[in-house]
């Protein structure tokens, strides 16, 4: 067991304090671009769900001050904390966020996070508090709490995850508040103040999967984050040593932490460039993805239709089974989660975006119909492979009597090894900005983001959202 004396909190504490825009390798910065575009796209898709409707209107009627963007078809200016809670909902409200990937066969994929929208709407979010901020200055604080979630996640045990937490929850809250303690420019002794609050401050259940509260997580964590800077920056003061010990983070959450994973390797290399982070074809987690590509695969080489197919059974093993536990969807919230239903989706629409996660569509007939032939099953032998990477098997039993198989992908669609080109993204974007930016401002937005480094004032960016 690792002790005060580990001085892991020191660690990052001092990591924050140094990081600064020349130390950004170019690869980190061109990744990073990458992740504020799909990070943006996700926002703006997600406002316009009923869960981000709700916890907005729940901030307006809570607050007074107007200091930050709230994101949507109808933007508004709330406190920087709310703002950040309304956007971080917002960015988790579909499951199209980024993910963390794991680098051995013991960390679950869930058990990682989704890195980007904690510190990307902290940093908005307090962004628009400061003077004259420039790009560089914003993509350093975005970067910087991307990196320190990352390694967080990485280091805590497996258990962490197994056990319930929600990881994008508990550790997005120490990317939240570091993104925003970058901005703040908090002290060296402020950073640890900083990540003790924020220690006490994490939180998310795994339970709440498939229901409006799992992107309430990201909200709060970003909230979170926000306020323990904030409070950090105005004086409040928490134990400077709160990763460490036996009463700390790591030990309490996660029972330990493997300390290689994160002494000296804050930057070495960020996380952003190696092992990578996917950024996500399809609204929901992804671990379903290598199967939805395989059903599609399968549909498109064979021309099929809905009543081509008899049945359909996805083999995998606990770490896709358990988690995307519902057999039948009957919103799109569980829908995420509804292994039948998005292999349905993929065979009605042979795609699964903005449109098909729709309490309409969900529940449409035939969607319900198709759901109902097709099932999970366990294979022992995909469990033996380990959760490093994502296995599994479609069987399709057509009503001819024909069996077509197919085995998922490893390099998913996506993921580091097989990365959605710029022009996909770019079409990401613009299915998630569909009913929010015109065409111009669409492309005005990309350009702006692909050009964040030269940006003398941020806040452009954040008005031109805004205001379309």
């Amino acid at each position: 067991m690792h002790t005060r004396e580990s001085q892991i909190t020191l660690e990052v504490a001092r990591f924050i304090e140094q990081m600064g825009f020349d130390e950004l390798p170019d690869e980190v910065l061109r990744l990073g671009k990458r992740c504020v575009l799909d990070g943006l796209a996700v926002i703006l898709a997600g406002s316009q769900q009923q869960c981000t409707h709700i916890v907005r209107d729940f901030s307006l009627k809570n607050s007074q001050l107007a200091e930050s963007t709230a994101f949507g078809d109808e933007p508004v200016k709330l406190p920087a904390m709310f703002a950040a809670l309304v956007n971080g909902t917002a960015g988790h409200a579909m499951d199209w966020d980024d993910t963390q990937l794991s680098t051995t066969a013991d960390r679950i994929f869930g058990l990682l996070t989704h890195p980007t929208v904690p510190p990307l709407v902290a940093a908005l979010a307090v962004a628009e508090t400061c003077d004259a901020l420039s790009g560089k200055e914003f993509m350093t604080a975005f970067l910087t709490g991307f990196e320190v979630e990352c390694k967080i996640a990485e280091a805590i045990f497996p258990e962490h995850y197994a056990k319930g937490f929600h990881t994008s929850a508990t550790v997005g809250t120490f990317g939240a508040a570091t993104a925003a303690a970058k901005l703040l420019g908090l002290s060296a002794d402020q950073l640890r103040h900083m990540l003790g609050i924020t220690a006490s401050m994490a939180s998310g259940i795994r339970v709440n999967f498939g229901t409006m509260t799992k992107s309430l997580h990201v909200g709060r964590a970003a909230q979170n984050g926000v306020t323990a800077a904030l409070l950090a920056h105005s004086g409040f003061e928490a134990d400077p040593n709160a990763l460490d010990g036996p009463w700390g983070f790591f030990q309490v959450f996660g029972r330990g932490f493997d300390a290689e994973r994160i002494v000296g390797k804050l930057g070495n290399p960020h996380t952003i460039v190696e092992p990578g982070v996917s950024i996500k074809p399809y609204p929901c987690g992804c671990l379903t993805h290598p199967s939805m590509d395989a059903m599609r695969a399968v549909v498109v080489e064979n021309d099929l239709t809905p009543d081509d197919i008899e049945a359909v059974v996805l083999y995998a093993g606990y770490n896709i089974l358990n988690p995307i536990r519902y057999t039948t969807a009957e919103d799109e919230l569980q829908a995420k989660f509804c292994m039948p239903f998005l292999l349905a989706a993929i065979v009605i629409s042979r795609k699964a975006g903005f449109q098909e996660f729709t309490p309409q569509f969900v529940r449409a007939p035939q969607v319900q119909a198709l759901m109902r032939r097709i099932r999970m099953a366990f294979d022992p032998a995909i469990e033996a492979k380990g959760y490093d990477k994502m296995h599994s098997r479609v069987e399709v039993m057509l009503t001819n009597g024909q069996k077509l198989v197919r085995e998922a992908d490893e390099r998913y669609r996506g993921g580091p090894d097989n990365p959605l080109s710029d022009d996909e993204l770019v079409e990401k974007f613009a299915d998630c900005t569909q009913s929010i930016l015109d065409q111009a401002t669409r492309e005005a937005v990309i350009e702006a983001v692909f050009g964040l480094d030269n940006l003398t004032e941020i806040r452009g960016l954040i008005d031109l959202i805004a205001s379309a």
